[in-house]
């Protein structure tokens, strides 16, 4: 069946795209870049601002290379839902009266790749592929 020859990886280039796009974020708050900062650059350990940046980066950047991808992920999905609920929900109930829209699409689509994993093409799948390949051939080798 062909899509389901594409599932990993269209998931992975989800995964890239959403990690990447999330750690800009991160990036552009803690140091200025990319646009900047919307609400200026937080002081080193502000709450919740200078944390959530730290998030995005960190997390952003695990889930974009695919190492530590579920909880990194969990966390960032975790991180969304809490300032949407925090920080948008009280301006409105739906996201668009809210501004709340990329919280909430972050957030589902965070709890998505933590369920699902990093897809095929991520670092961790390459740093185990040697030690699975080695199981193939020790389990080919007894068949025989």
């Amino acid at each position: 069946m062909p899509s389901a020859r594409l599932e990993q990886p269209v998931l992975s280039i989800f995964r890239i795209v959403t990690g990447l796009l999330f750690a800009c974020h991160g990036a552009a708050t803690l140091f200025d870049v990319l646009g900047g900062s919307h609400g200026g650059v937080p002081n080193a350990g502000q709450w919740p601002s200078w944390w959530a940046a730290v998030i995005q980066l960190t997390g952003g950047a695990l889930v974009l290379i695919g190492i530590g991808t579920r909880p990194a992920a969990f966390v960032c999905s975790g991180s969304m839902a809490y300032a949407y609920f925090v920080h948008h929900q009280g301006d409105g109930l739906f996201p668009m009266e809210n501004g709340g829209e990329s919280a909430a699409l972050f957030c589902w689509a965070f709890l998505l790749i933590a369920a699902l994993g990093p897809g095929q093409w991520s670092l961790a799948s390459l740093r185990n592929r040697p030690a699975r390949r080695r199981e193939e051939v020790s389990s080919h080798l007894s068949d025989h």
